[in-house]
């Protein structure tokens, strides 16, 4: 396998390992220059389909959210979400790492994501200096 080939096949294996399908629209919120590119390649990859940004008018099956804990208030940012998924999407929050600039300590994203009436259900390293917790909406809403 070249060296190409296998980077592709991992990169396919880091989205695919956060769930992300063929043909999934994924919202993409908070690009700053500190996100990890092999990370939007590895979703660009697998989904066959470039990020949208933060100004896309339609629903997406995904929204990644790159947080920081300069960036605002979670909870508004999250509650902002949910208007922007299709039924049955999902929002992957990106946060810094323990110790990294920007760094969200979990008891804030728990208290957030269940003030937004959301429910986590899987924490991953998801690239080098980010942590990645995946929130679910509330049924039926």
């Amino acid at each position: 396998m070249s060296a190409t080939a296998g980077q592709a096949q991992s990169e396919r294996s880091l989205a695919e390992r956060l769930g992300f399908k063929p043909d999934q629209v994924v919202q993409e919120i908070g690009y700053d220059d500190d996100v990890d590119e092999g990370l939007r390649d590895s979703i660009e990859a697998v989904t066959g389909v470039e990020l949208v940004d933060e100004d896309y008018e339609e629903v997406a099956d995904a929204v990644l959210l790159w947080w920081r804990e300069e960036d605002g208030d979670l909870f508004d940012a999250l509650s902002d979400t949910l208007a922007l998924l299709a039924d049955g999407g999902v929002v992957w929050l990106l946060t810094p790492k323990a110790g990294r600039d920007g760094h969200v300590e979990p008891s804030d994203i728990d208290e957030a994501a269940s003030s937004a009436g959301m429910t986590q259900s899987k924490s991953v390293s998801a690239a080098g200096d980010w942590s990645g917790t995946k929130l679910v909406p509330p049924k039926g809403r």
